[in-house]
């Protein structure tokens, strides 16, 4: 068979990059909202909320603050409903299968896209679903890749992490639009052709992924894709309904013997365990949010209002997303740093798991108190570094929470 495996080898290793490029390039764009919100500034949407005021020094200046109001509204009622929906959309992945989330997914990111695209300064509020649209698509996106982890063994959590170090950087998706902009090409063309990339997502879904789901741990020569899904499920079948005729009435036996029970969704969700890493996850994701949705007032603000600084600060930290991709797997390597090593006696593989996990939870919540502190300084070249705890710390947040989810 080392035809068949060296075939299964280059699928898998095609459905990762493909995966790869897709959360790198797509499924996280919404978290670059500073850099979009440039240019939507720039071509004057919500600017009839800006308004001539007098200042103390009877001077006449224009103030956008109701403006600015409006553009962070959009991004916390996407943030929210990219939050309030994974419930249902998780649902929907494992009722459905991966095809049918997928197709759900495409479909809102392009609309997302197509509304972004034919949105106007006149018709503004296009934004509101739009955004929406592109965050609960994106996420889609990278939950119905992660399971692509489940293919490569000992290195899962690494490939968990990764992902959503990708899905971290695709933020920047938003500074080459802005830098397209300034160079002279239309925010519709940029959406337009982001819209025509949604053939790429169809066909990863039809080609590169199962229709339902990847397992864990994995079949043998377990195979996926439209063209041997079907056969490979029959395969599957008969080697289980060959291992059941073949039985001794002493294995029988054996298969009576009590089985650990699985913990019920109920049972999972109202323990002490789950509700402790929510609240964990909840607060640190909140400090992200906000970061993210106010960075361009607090830009407005240290810089005196001065639009090349902003541009200039915008920019950076665009850039700065762009290394969470680099830095994802590093959590990966801490939680998979016990692979392979004997485990303590009596320790299942679980246990193990979450005992290596303990360390990158310390991490992430150390990296995120010095985030806040440096984000809560009001001097401008600290927002350097602001950035770049801010992308170290998410790409440890939602890289490690995903791999612990997996494991716990």
């Amino acid at each position: 068979m080392p035809g068949l495996g060296k075939s299964l080898m280059v699928l898998r290793c095609l459905t990762f990059a493909t995966g790869l490029v897709e959360c790198l390039c797509f499924a996280g764009a919404v978290f670059g909202w500073a850099s979009l919100v440039f240019v939507l500034k720039t071509d004057g949407y919500f600017s009839s909320l800006c308004v001539n005021t007098t200042t103390v020094n009877a001077t006449l200046v224009l103030d956008c603050s109701g403006q600015d109001e409006q553009f962070s509204l959009v991004f916390t009622i996407a943030s929210f409903m990219n939050n309030f929906l994974t419930l249902p959309n998780g649902f929907l992945f494992d009722r459905f299968g991966t095809t049918v989330a997928r197709l759900f997914g495409t479909f809102l990111y392009t609309l997302g896209t197509l509304m972004v695209a034919f949105s106007t300064a006149a018709l503004s509020n296009l934004l509101f679903p739009a955004l929406s649209f592109l965050a609960v698509g994106g996420i889609l996106f990278l939950m119905t890749n992660m399971q692509v982890g489940n293919l490569f063994g000992s290195h899962r959590s690494t490939i968990i992490t990764l992902y959503n170090g990708a899905f971290d950087s695709s933020s920047a998706l938003f500074l080459v639009i802005k830098l397209l902009h300034e160079a002279g090409i239309s925010l519709r063309s940029s959406f337009l052709f982001l819209s025509a990339c949604s053939v790429i997502h169809l066909l990863r879904t039809f080609f590169l992924l199962p229709r339902v789901r990847i397992p864990y741990t994995l079949p043998d020569h377990y195979t996926y894709g439209v063209t041997c899904g079907k056969s490979n499920s029959l395969r599957l079948e008969q080697t289980t309904a060959n291992a059941n005729t073949q039985m001794t009435p002493e294995e029988t036996l054996l298969n009576k013997e009590p089985v650990k029970q699985e913990k019920s969704f109920r049972e999972c969700v109202m323990s002490w365990f789950f509700m402790w890493h929510l609240v964990w996850l909840s607060v640190m994701q909140l400090r992200h949010y906000l970061f993210i949705g106010t960075l361009n007032p607090m830009l407005q603000r240290l810089t005196a209002g001065e639009p090349s600084l902003v541009s200039q600060y915008t920019n950076a930290f665009a850039i700065t997303q762009l290394c969470g991709v680099l830095c994802a797997p590093w959590n990966g390597l801490i939680m998979d740093r016990h692979k392979g090593k004997p485990r303590a006696a009596g320790e299942s593989e679980q246990e193990a798991d979450l005992r290596a996990s303990g360390l990158s939870l310390f991490l992430t919540a150390l990296q995120c108190l010095l985030f806040s502190v440096c984000a809560s300084t009001p001097y401008l070249p600290l927002q350097y570094l602001t950035f770049i705890l801010q992308v170290l710390n998410r790409s440890f947040l939602y890289g490690g929470n995903a791999a612990f989810i997996s494991v716990a």
